[in-house]
């Protein structure tokens, strides 16, 4: 039987989507294209915003339509905090909730012998343990995505997210380390650490754990526990000795980090980072807003001094840093003069490059009830603003690429092209007709355009 899978939102979807396929190819299951029509067909939902549940709903009506006959699973975020909405949907057959992904074959074949809806959605707010789906190392992609953290307890005002997906888990060293060392074993060069709030990795680890790895790893002296006002500073293991180890014992060449939060970026946690030879010179901080009354009111932990300390250290540690966020435009109650105060923020920082949303209301958050909603058109020609920095930004820091030589990982052609990524995360095309991929290359940049980068191989 042939099974496709659809992955909506997140990293941390996409390598729980590659260790579900892998699960289905040990049972003897196939793996379908997009040309293929399918027997089963699995939706990794997304529920981040009402915009990402509907597109789950739609995607799921689709997959029947591809074939009356195929059996259709929802999983995911989407599954754990809207299985009300998709028990009305008679396209959905089967309802599997964030924690019970594990089990999705055992699932869907317990499906086949009684041909009833099933729904495995079990309460992720209680479960304390990480569910580790063991070694992934099925992946189509030259850089493989592995989850070290799930969960998170930050609460914004805006985010439904720690609702679909419990409190903070953090994943055992050693399996961590097993999965990384396997992967490179392949020939990938590159993993990305993924989780819902990696920051937070290490928090939720016993006093008897945290001894355990610190013998273990070589860790001398005392520990400090996590403050219990949420300091992401302190702890007795946490990311950047998970980072430490990954260097020291694994082969991989690329460690590539996920999404952090400012509050954990202090001048420790950069000098240890910085000594790493293996680390990509590109982190992704989510800022949200350039106003701290806005950052008040989504209940943002830091303000904007703090997240410009952040940035400083970063760029002082790391002299090719390349720093990316998100913006969310059009937050309840953002007036012009708060959102000019992200401009400047905004034109002060100078990212590489913004990912800008546009707020909508999601149901369940504290922020859908909040007074003074802004307009949709306001919304959009602030959206605009915000992206046409962006792509400002993005052009004058290609610019000044020219000329130079950078290290490219090579990933896939696009007609006459390959192109690959440099360690902080700018995207290189070379023309070439050669088979480039997984290959890492000194490329000279010779031009840009279009917010694209072009170069070519000098060795």
């Amino acid at each position: 039987m042939k099974v496709l899978f659809i992955t909506l939102g997140c990293k941390a979807n996409q390598y729980e989507t590659n260790a579900m396929e892998q699960s289905f190819l040990k049972r003897g299951y196939d793996i379908a294209n997009d040309s293929d029509v399918p027997d089963i067909c699995v939706v990794n939902t997304c529920s981040v915003t009402n915009i990402a549940e509907r597109k789950s709903r739609q995607m799921l009506r689709r997959m029947k339509e591809l074939n009356k006959k195929a059996i259709v699973v929802a999983c995911g975020c989407y599954s754990q905090v809207g299985k009300d909405e998709l028990e009305k949907m008679p396209e959905v057959d089967i309802i599997v909730g964030v924690n019970d992904k594990n089990n999705i074959v055992e699932i869907v074949e317990k499906y086949i012998k009684q041909s009833e809806k099933i729904e495995e959605v079990s309460d992720v707010m209680h479960e304390k343990e990480f569910q580790d789906f063991g070694t992934t190392t099925y992946t189509e992609l030259t850089r493989a995505v592995v989850k070290i953290q799930d969960g998170c307890d930050r609460f914004c005002s805006y985010c439904i997210i720690p609702y679909a997906r419990g409190r903070v888990r953090s994943r055992d060293v050693d399996s961590i380390l097993k999965e990384i060392e396997a992967i490179s074993k392949q020939g990938i060069k590159e993993v990305v650490l993924t989780g819902i709030h990696i920051a937070s990795y290490g928090k939720d680890f016993t006093d008897e754990k945290v001894k355990e790895y610190r013998e273990k790893y070589g860790y001398k002296g005392d520990y400090i526990k996590f403050d219990p006002k949420d300091d992401l500073h302190t702890g007795g293991f946490r990311l950047i000795e998970l980072l430490e180890q990954i260097e020291k014992v694994t082969d991989i060449e690329r460690i590539r980090i996920g999404s952090l939060e400012p509050k954990l970026i202090n001048e420790e946690f950069v000098k240890r980072l910085a000594n790493l030879n293996k680390i990509c010179e590109h982190f992704h901080l989510s800022l949200q807003s350039g106003c701290n009354e806005t950052l008040k009111r989504m209940n943002r932990r830091y303000t904007v001094e703090e997240f410009e300390e952040s940035a400083k250290l970063l760029r002082k540690y790391f002299k090719d840093v390349k720093l990316t966020t998100d913006i969310i435009v059009g937050f309840p109650g953002e007036t012009e003069e708060e959102f000019n105060k992200t401009c400047d923020f905004l034109k002060k920082i100078k990212f590489y490059k913004m990912h800008i949303f546009k707020y909508s209301i999601r149901k369940g958050t504290v922020a859908e009830k909040m007074p003074n909603q802004v307009d949709g058109k306001l919304k959009e020609e602030r959206s605009k603003i915000l992206i046409e920095l962006s792509n400002k930004n993005e052009e004058e820091y290609n610019q000044e690429l020219i000329g130079k030589v950078v290290d490219v990982l090579f990933e896939e052609r696009k007609k006459e092209y390959f192109e690959g990524h440099t360690k902080n995360y700018i995207m290189v095309k070379v023309k070439t007709t050669e088979n480039l991929q997984n290959e890492i290359k000194k490329v000279k940049i010779v031009r840009t355009e279009n917010l694209e980068t072009y170069g070519k191989i000098i060795n």
